[in-house]
């Protein structure tokens, strides 16, 4: 019989994709309303989490929403419900649905918002555009009997071990011998109390980033036949992955800032963008950054961009911009929506994996507070 996630299961897989120490300093992300020591029939993916959102919750009845921009931002110096936001939060409370923010890391995180729009926008071979996070390398080496070899690579690689580039489940064996004297006490999985034993068994080195280790030990050792577990970690001279907000890459066919502007309109769904620059003048390499990038526009013209595409642009910065010579393109900050789809299919495949009865759903309000007349 199938049955719910619980909610901790869910967030735990979640974070393995988002995790937290992504998020930039300050950040106000994690748990922030209710609790998650619970099933989870349901769970809606929102951008945001404002009154008409929580009263589709309630009509959907949800049990957790998983959003990109917190409900609590600032501290709460009280809360009152006959105004909105008190209210928003009553209601939350009163109908049990728990509120979990991923924010910045969410941005950060590969696959994340920003690959997500730079994939709709068919920005190729993209990098980093502001790194904010390293996560250094480590290597696990174990050693394991012959015949159990396979299934601890296995399980070492799908807890992200060995991903190497486009390339995973990556190792390096050697064959040996093992040689123990199980003592009392002891349950072996191979020889006799008291007695020394010598074992067929490989050695098996694997890398993976800092930032999975416990999730690859446990992974390991619990694929692995032994009661005594022996393996080693190292930390690696080699340079980890460098993480960050925005990305940047080149567009398969050059194009005209006009030409562009309406591939950005239609890549996002909305009605009009606002453009800065020469609607002429030829766009190749494109900088993307989800929600406010104001801050962000000298990274996007020290790395090369012909243009910048991001929300909430500043009068006095795209000012600036156009005077530098960076193009830009601003189609709103709503355009993070984009998360909505990204979450709900990464959740679904775990949904479906561990044969879970959890629906996943998508918030179908409009949560653009701004039109085009």
């Amino acid at each position: 019989m199938m049955k719910h996630a619980n909610g901790q299961a869910i967030i735990q897989t979640f974070e393995a994709f988002s995790p937290k120490h992504y998020a930039v300093e300050g950040d106000k992300i994690g748990l922030q309303v209710g609790t998650l020591n619970k099933p989870v029939k349901k769970v809606m993916v929102a951008l945001d989490v404002i009154e008409p959102v929580v009263d589709e919750a309630i009509e959907a009845g949800v049990d957790l929403i998983i959003a990109h921009h917190p409900i609590i931002f600032k501290p709460i110096k009280s809360l009152r419900t006959d105004q909105v936001y008190g209210r928003t939060i009553e209601k939350l409370v009163k109908h049990d649905i728990t509120v979990y923010a991923a924010h910045t890391n969410l941005d950060v995180a590969p696959g994340g918002v920003n690959d997500l729009m730079a994939e709709a926008l068919g920005i190729k071979e993209t990098e980093v555009l502001v790194e904010t996070f390293e996560d250094p390398l480590k290597k696990v080496v174990v050693y394991v009997p012959e015949e159990n070899a396979q299934q601890v690579r296995e399980a070492m690689g799908q807890a992200g071990a060995g991903h190497l580039g486009n390339y995973s489940h990556c190792t390096f064996n050697t064959k040996g011998t093992g040689i123990f004297r199980p003592g009392e006490g002891t349950d072996p999985h191979i020889g006799e109390k008291g007695k020394m034993e010598y074992v067929d068994e490989v050695k098996i080195e694997s890398v993976f980033p800092a930032s999975i280790e416990k999730r690859v030990v446990r992974a390991m050792t619990n694929a692995h036949p032994y009661e005594e577990v022996a393996y080693d970690l190292y930390e690696m001279a080699v340079p980890g992955s460098k993480l960050g907000l925005g990305r940047i890459g080149e567009l398969k066919n050059e194009m005209t800032l006009k030409e562009f502007g309406e591939h950005v309109k239609e890549a996002f769904g909305v009605r009009g963008a606002r453009v800065v620059g020469d609607l002429d003048k030829k766009v190749k390499k494109v900088a993307v950054l989800g929600g406010d990038g104001n801050k962000y526009v000298n990274q996007a013209l020290f790395k090369g961009a012909d243009v910048f595409v991001t929300g909430d642009l500043y009068y006095h910065v795209a000012h600036d911009a156009m005077m530098e010579g960076l193009m830009m393109v601003d189609p709103g900050h709503n355009v993070e929506k984009i998360m909505k789809q990204g979450v709900a299919g990464f959740l679904s495949a775990f949904i479906d994996e561990n044969k879970y009865s959890t629906e996943v759903i998508t918030s179908k309000v409009n949560t653009d507070p701004f039109q085009f007349i």
